[in-house]
C-alpha cells in the first residue's frame, strides 16, 4: 500500500513491512517482504518488523562510508571545531525543497546545521503502522504482557522520531494513527504546536516506561535502554522549553520525566568500570559495563564502518578542535587552568595538556601535533592506541578504509548520569525542585571522573580528576554571567565527555547559546596548541607554507613564516586562513520548510505555515 507522492505525510513512502535478522546485531538486512495477511502471527513476526527500526535510531558508527548520525564524520558543526579558511555557514535563505525521498537517515545538510532529520514523516507512519497492526492483527496472537511490550516498542520509536523532528522544525503535524488516502484535511493539516506534539511524545514515553520489558535479550531494546534515551530526549525538550521561555509547565514536566527515566536507567547493571578509550575503540563491547547499548560490527557479517579510520593519525580531519574548546577542559586538580596550582597548568602544548588535564583529554587527542588535523589537535578518540602505531605505514582493515570493526557505543551510562544531574540542577534552580546534593554529584560527575585509567595513560603520568565539590565549585572567569556555577560545571562535563559525538550543537541550541557559533567573540576559536613548528611539525616549513603558516605569541604578536625564520615559529598555531562564518540570527534555531512543501499545500487548497523568521 502506497500513498500518492505529493502527500506530505508520506513524503518518503515507507515500506510497510521490512524485516531483518539476528536480533543481537543492529544491522538487520531485509529477508523478505511479508504481506499483512500472512504476518503478525506471533512474537517472531513482530520482532522482525521492530528490527527494521534499529539501524535508523541506534546508528552507532553507521556502516561502510555512511556518515549520518555518526561521530567524527557526521557531527562537525559546532563551536568546538574550526576548519581552514571560512567556517561553514548557517543557511540564510529558504531552500527549494526540504523533503527527502528515501527512507534513510538524514542528509549531511541536516547533520551539519540541525543534527536531525529532514521534513520526512515516513518513520512516523511506519511506527503508526506498527501500532495499528499490533492492535488489529497481532493482539489476538499474543499474550497480554507481550502485546503491551511490543506496543511500548512501537510507541518508543514514534516518540523518538517526533522528538527529532521537533528538534529541527519546532512545530510539526502530529499524527497518532495511520491515515487513509482520502483524509485530505489530516494529510494536509498545518503544523501543530511543538508543545502539543511533545505532549504526545511524553504520553508515548510514559506508556513505554510502564509496559516495556526490563529484559528482552542481549543488546535489544528494553526498559533500561528506553529510559536512557527518554532521559536524553526529555532533557532536550525540557531545557529548550525553559531557556527559550516557551512553556514553564511543560518544561518542568519534561525535566521531571528526564530525572525519572535517568534514575531508572542508573539502577541497571551498569557501572563506570571502563577506561575512556575502551568505550570507543574496542572490538567487543559486550562485556563493557558502562555501555548500555552498542552496535556490533563484524566483517564476517558484512557490517563494517570507517569512523576509526578517520582517527588513525593519517586520515585528514578537515575540522579540528580549537583552543577555545581545549581551554574548557578542567585540570586534574579540579580547577580551571587560570586557577590551578598544578605545574604547567597554563601551558597549552600537547605534552603538558595530556598530564595536567582531565584524563579524557589524553584519551581524545593524540600526544603530538599532527598536520592531518586543521588545528593540529588530532582526535584519536575513536581509534585504538595500537592504530596509531601504523602512522607512516599500511593500516590493517580494522583501522583503514571502510573495513573497521570496532563496536560502537550507542548509549552510555555517562550520558544518562549527566542528563540526570543537569535535569535535577535546572529543576532545583528554576522550578523549586529539591536541591542538588553532594551525593548527587558523587553519583554522576564524580563517578565519571573516577573511571579507571588504562596502562598507557598511567605510564604517561595522567591522573584522575579531583571530585567536584558542591561547597567549592570552580571559579571560572569565562563563565557566562547568566549561568549558575553548578550548571556551568555540568555543561563543562558534557563538553569534555561528548566531543565529536552527538551532543554539542544540540546542547548549545537547547541552552539558547547559539551565539557561541559566532567566532568573532574569541580569537581562541582560530587557534590550535602551543607548538614549536621546527621540532614538532617540520613538514610545515616547506616553501608552500611561506606567507601562510602563522603562530601567535603570548603577547599577541603574530609571526608569519617567511622561509628563513623557522626558529621563531613557536607559539599558538593559527589555523590556516581561518575566518568567521557569515552573520546569523536566532531564526537558525529552527529549520525553514522548503518552498516546494509550501506550494504543495497551496495546490490542494491548504496552508502550511513557514518556520518563524524565515518568510517564504
Amino acid at each position: 500500500m502506497r500513498f500518492p507522492n505529493k502527500i506530505i505525510y508520506s513524503v518518503c513512502v515507507a515500506s510497510l513491512l521490512i524485516t531483518g535478522c539476528n536480533k543481537n546485531v543492529l544491522d538487520r538486512p531485509p529477508l523478505t517482504d511479508p504481506i499483512d495477511d500472512n504476518f503478525w502471527r506471533n512474537e517472531t513476526d513482530v520482532r522482525l518488523f521492530a528490527n527494521d527500526f534499529y539501524p535508523q535510531y541506534f546508528v552507532g558508527y553507521n556502516s561502510t562510508w555512511g556518515v549520518d548520525y555518526a561521530p567524527v564524520r557526521g557531527y562537525t558543526f559546532s563551536d568546538d571545531v574550526t576548519s581552514r579558511n571560512v567556517q561553514t555557514h548557517f543557511e540564510n535563505s529558504v531552500p527549494a525543497s526540504r523533503a527527502q525521498t528515501a527512507e534513510t537517515g538524514a542528509a549531511a545538510l541536516w547533520l551539519t546545521q540541525y543534527a536531525g532529520p529532514s521534513w520526512n514523516f515516513s518513520w512516523v507512519r511506519k511506527a503508526n503502522v506498527f501500532i495499528d497492526r499490533l492492535e488489529n492483527l497481532a493482539q489476538p496472537n499474543l499474550e497480554p504482557a507481550a502485546y503491551s511490550h511490543w506496543m511500548a516498542v512501537a510507541r518508543f520509536f514514534r516518540g523518538f522520531e517526533y522528538s527529532r523532528l521537533v528538534s529541527v522544525f519546532g512545530d510539526v503535524p502530529y499524527y497518532d494513527h495511520v491515515l487513509t488516502e482520502d483524509e485530505w484535511d489530516q494529510l494536509y493539516k498545518d503544523r501543530d504546536n511543538r508543545g502539543v506534539v511533545m505532549d504526545g511524545v511524553y504520553d508515548d514515553f510514559k506508556f513505554v516506561m510502564e509496559n516495556i520489558r526490563e529484559n528482552d535479550g542481549a543488546n535489544v531494546l528494553n526498559k533500561y535502554i528506553a529510559a536512557a534515551f527518554i532521559s536524553r530526549l526529555m532533557l532536550f525538550e525540557g531545557t529548550f522549553q525553559h531557556y527559550h521561555s516557551l512553556d514553564a509547565a511543560r518544561a518542568q514536566k519534561y525535566l521531571e520525566f528526564a530525572v525519572e527515566a535517568a534514575e531508572f536507567a542508573m539502577t541497571g547493571p551498569y557501572t563506570f568500570a571502563s577506561d575512556f578509550k575502551s568505550l570507543f575503540a574496542s572490538e567487543d563491547l559486550s562485556s563493557n559495563r558502562e555501555v548500555i547499548m552498542f552496535r556490533v560490527y563484524n566483517s564476517n557479517l558484512g557490517v563494517t564502518h570507517h569512523i576509526g579510520s578517520y582517527n588513525n593519525g593519517t586520515e585528514s580531519q578537515p575540522v579540528g578542535a580549537n583552543l577555545e574548546l581545549v581551554k574548557s577542559f578542567i585540570c586534574n586538580d579540579g580547577n580551571v587552568w587560570q586557577n590551578s596550582s598544578i605545574s604547567d597548568a597554563s601551558s597549552f602544548s600537547l605534552a603538558d595538556l595530556a598530564v595536567t588535564r582531565d584524563p579524557r583529554f589524553e584519551a581524545t587527542f593524540f600526544e603530538r601535533p599532527l598536520s592531518a588535523s586543521a588545528s593540529l589537535f588530532y582526535t584519536f578518540k575513536f581509534a585504538s592506541r595500537e592504530a596509531m602505531t601504523y602512522i607512516g605505514g599500511s593500516y590493517p582493515p580494522a583501522w583503514g578504509s571502510n573495513s573497521n570493526t570496532s563496536d560502537a557505543p550507542v548509549m552510555r551510562l555517562a550520558e544518562v548520569a549527566l542528563n540526570w544531574i543537569e535535569a535535577k540542577a535546572v529543576l532545583a534552580g528554576y522550578f523549586g525542585g529539591p536541591a542538588v546534593t553532594q551525593a548527587d554529584l558523587d553519583a554522576s560527575i564524580n563517578a565519571i571522573r573516577d573511571r579507571p585509567l588504562d596502562a598507557a595513560a598511567t605510564a604517561k603520568g595522567v591522573q584522575k580528576t579531583a571530585p567536584l565539590s558542591l561547597a567549592a565549585l570552580p571559579n571560572d572567569p569565562d563563565r557566562d554571567a547568566d549561568v549558575p556555577a553548578l550548571i556551568w560545571e555540568i555543561r563543562r562535563e558534557r563538553r569534555m565527555e561528548f566531543f565529536f559525538e552527538h551532543s554539542r550543537l544540540l546542547d548549545i541550541k537547547r541552552w539558547k547559546k547559539i551565539e557561541y557559533m559566532d567566532f568573532s567573540t574569541d580569537p581562541d576559536y582560530f587557534m590550535g596548541p602551543w607548538v614549536n613548528i621546527q621540532e614538532e611539525v617540520p613538514a610545515y616549513l616547506g616553501s608552500s607554507y611561506v606567507g601562510k603558516l602563522k603562530v601567535k605569541k603570548t603577547d599577541g604578536t603574530i609571526v608569519t613564516y617567511n622561509g628563513s625564520n623557522a626558529a621563531d615559529m613557536v607559539g599558538y598555531f593559527m589555523i590556516e586562513n581561518a575566518s568567521n562564518r557569515s552573520a546569523f540570527d536566532a531564526r537558525v534555531y529552527m529549520a525553514p520548510l522548503g518552498r516546494a512543501q509550501i506550494i504543495q499545500y497551496q495546490e490542494r487548497g491548504y496552508t502550511l505555515t513557514q518556520t518563524t523568521g524565515w518568510g517564504n
